[in-house]
């Protein structure tokens, strides 16, 4: 198969070489079949002539030396010199019909000493002013967003700084808040006046959203600096069961008397009891014991070994 491949462009190339004499042939990228080159006669090969042609514009004729395959858009720019026109405002009329930038000289027949008339293209001209304007006028609303992103940075810098003021307790004053948010409302009514297109268009809309931002997070600053300060809460301490025990009263008032018992009083300090005399053999007991009025009163019994015995009562506590 291989062999077969290699032999079935033989009877195409022969038939090539039938026409064109004994040189070779290749097929170029674009399929073409051309005569194949020799690098080396390619060095050493005759460059093409240079010609000389005359150009008139206006009443005057121009003498331009140039390649004789040159385009003709290569001569609209050596004439750009001598006839003061931009390249892309000539048009090049030769035998009467205007040729395109992009033609060839020797492809229509320009030889040595040919003539053609160049004019001023109006049409092409208002187009190139029109972009040239259009350049220019995007490049001065490049210009201006890019002064008024670096007068917002320097305000959002001040933004930060006032939020870190108020973020710790502090105050400040509302017209230094005010004056900040006057001044990114100037900037925002400058971003609002630029007429942008393309990419301008979209930094001038990305600086629109910062400024708005930063005037948003004043407003929120503004209200947090007007709040009055709040005192510090008072810690509550409780004895674990919800309410506080009075000094006054040292027992809770969870603990109540059953029946119609008052509730237990504090036994005052008592005193020791002073000495009875020598003399007397009757022992005198000093200590007064409180008593309910539901109850009845009993005395404790004399002894001689000085013994007292507290009356036993009948609780029922909770």
């Amino acid at each position: 198969m291989m062999h077969m491949r290699t032999k079935a462009p033989e009877p195409t190339m022969a038939a090539a070489g039938a026409g064109g004499g004994d040189n070779e042939w290749e097929v170029r990228p674009g399929g073409m079949l051309v005569q194949k080159r020799d690098p080396n006669e390619e060095q050493t090969r005759i460059p093409p002539p240079t010609i000389r042609v005359r150009v008139k514009y206006g009443s005057i004729y121009h003498e331009i030396r140039i390649n004789s395959q040159a385009t003709f858009g290569e001569l609209k720019k050596m004439l750009t010199g001598p006839t003061g026109l931009h390249h892309e405002d000539q048009k090049i009329m030769y035998k009467d019909k205007e040729r395109s930038s992009k033609t060839f000289l020797d492809v229509v027949g320009v030889k040595d000493r040919s003539k053609m008339v160049v004019l001023e293209d109006p049409i092409s001209q208002e187009k190139r002013y029109i972009e040239m304007r259009k350049n220019a006028k995007m490049e001065k609303a490049a210009k201006s967003i890019s002064e008024i992103s670096l007068e917002v940075d320097r305000l959002a810098g001040q933004v930060s700084a006032l939020e870190s003021v108020i973020s710790k307790g502090g105050k400040v004053a509302e017209k230094t808040m005010l004056n900040l948010i006057e001044l990114l409302m100037n900037q925002l009514l400058k971003l609002d006046g630029i007429m942008a297109e393309g990419d301008v268009k979209l930094q001038r809309k990305m600086q629109v959203k910062r400024v708005q931002k930063y005037v948003e997070a004043l407003d929120v600053l503004k209200i947090k600096n007007s709040m009055p300060e709040q005192p510090p809460a008072e810690p509550k301490h409780s004895n674990g069961h919800g309410s506080a025990a009075s000094p006054n009263h040292p027992f809770p008032k969870s603990r109540r008397s059953v029946g119609h018992f008052p509730p237990i009083p504090v036994a005052p300090k008592q005193q020791p009891p002073p000495q009875p005399p020598r003399n007397s053999g009757e022992v005198v007991v000093t200590t007064q014991w409180e008593t309910f009025d539901s109850m009845p009163t009993a005395a404790p019994p004399s002894s001689s070994s000085n013994t007292i015995h507290h009356p036993k009562f009948s609780w029922d506590l909770l």
